[in-house]
């Protein structure tokens, strides 16, 4: 038998198997058996060293196979991926698909097909940034994602734009990352003024300068909230082990090139504002302004609802902001780290933190016109990017 080994001592002889243990009626003190045991633990180590090196270096080059060609793990087709923010957008889009297969994983349902000539996966995100960060981790693990494209719903900073007007951001930013001091002075945490790097941190800075604190305006002068904007961390195959800290996002070129070369016609009247057919829209179920796409500026997003006027002067004057919204800078971020190229549609509800009642907002809303608009403009958009390819 080839699995086990003869032991022959003076006045004993048995079979062993070399992979189990002594039994336990051989584990006396006898000098013959203890014999037997240690030359039997000597030849299984050295049988076995070699085997257990080759075992290791085949596993570590499976891994290093693994880390150098990471494989999607659902389906392989290169695709655009389109992360909507707004499920009743994300209803249109999908209804326009052709071949529509869907894909539950981990319970978001991704949709695959051909929307206006090109290859998509679908996925509506839900809103907050740890919800579009997760689900567009998500979609590119499992997926072949080539490009990304967010849409959805988001609020005014600029006081010049409109409800319904849809921005489209040059680059993404989160002011809301922060450090949170005491006061108003500068941070000092590693020993000098602004310095913050001991903790793993970086300010951010315009012109070489720490961008200034958010201040409260009251009747007796500004009261500081001490709340200084950070850069964030990230870590790419690109920049590791080092890593690199980063403000803005910035988005890519030639697709920013091609949202600056459509002109999707934007309705003022959602379909919901015919409330019978053959009749006239009713008026209060249509914005005031005929909405425009406007391409450019930055997009700042942050964690929490923005219904601050204080703090969306802030977000513009310091920053030139256009637009606030919860899901985008978190997409640029996953995009960024995976080396996607991205850009980002943005449909204005509001301005953000406006005092008073603006009958525009039920009318973007209640007549269906938020996701009407913002769908045309993601369409005309895929529309072009097929006819460029």
């Amino acid at each position: 038998m080839t699995c086990c080994r003869k032991f022959e001592l003076p006045g004993r002889q048995w079979r062993e198997n070399p992979l189990m243990p002594l039994r336990l009626e051989t584990a006396f003190q006898d000098p013959q058996v203890e014999a037997a045991r240690a030359w039997r633990s000597a030849h299984f180590f050295r049988e076995n060293f070699l085997r257990n090196l080759l075992v290791a270096a085949l596993l570590s080059f499976g891994l290093a196979s693994v880390h150098a060609a990471p494989a999607c793990l659902t389906e392989c087709t290169p695709r655009i991926g389109i992360v909507s923010a707004f499920g009743q957008e994300a209803d249109i889009l999908v209804a326009q698909t052709r071949a529509p297969h869907t894909w539950i994983i981990n319970g978001n349902r991704f949709t695959t097909g051909v929307l206006r000539g090109n290859p998509v996966v679908i996925v509506l995100s839900g809103v907050s940034m740890i919800n579009s960060a997760m689900v567009t981790q998500l979609m590119v693990d499992h997926f072949k994602v080539q490009r990304l494209v967010m849409s959805g719903i988001a609020g005014g900073v600029n006081p010049v734009h409109h409800v319904g007007d849809v921005i489209v951001p040059d680059r993404w930013a989160m002011p809301l990352e922060v450090f949170w001091n005491r006061d108003g002075a500068l941070p000092a945490a590693c020993g000098k003024a602004a310095d913050v790097s001991c903790l793993g941190l970086k300010l951010a800075s315009a012109d070489g300068k720490p961008l200034p604190p958010f201040d409260i305006a009251t009747a007796t002068g500004a009261v500081p909230t001490g709340l200084f904007v950070r850069e964030n961390f990230v870590m790419t195959a690109a920049n590791a082990p080092a890593g690199e800290f980063r403000f803005d996002y910035p988005v890519d070129a030639a697709m920013l090139a091609v949202a600056r070369e459509i002109k999707p016609v934007l309705a003022r009247c959602g379909p919901k504002a015919i409330k019978a057919p053959g009749t006239e829209p009713d008026p209060a179920s249509c914005v005031t302004t005929t909405p425009q796409v406007i391409v450019g500026g930055r997009g700042v997003w942050g964690s929490a609802f923005l219904a601050n006027a204080q703090y969306r002067s802030y977000l513009f004057e310091q920053l030139q902001a256009q637009t606030f919204e919860m899901e985008t800078a978190a997409l640029a971020h996953v995009a960024y780290a995976n080396a996607i190229p991205y850009i980002a549609f943005r449909s204005l509800s509001d301005l953000a933190g406006a005092d008073g009642f603006n009958a525009d907002v039920v009318a973007l809303f209640a007549s269906g016109l938020a996701e009407t608009n913002e769908a045309a403009v993601t369409l005309a958009f895929l529309d072009a990017w097929h006819r460029r390819k």
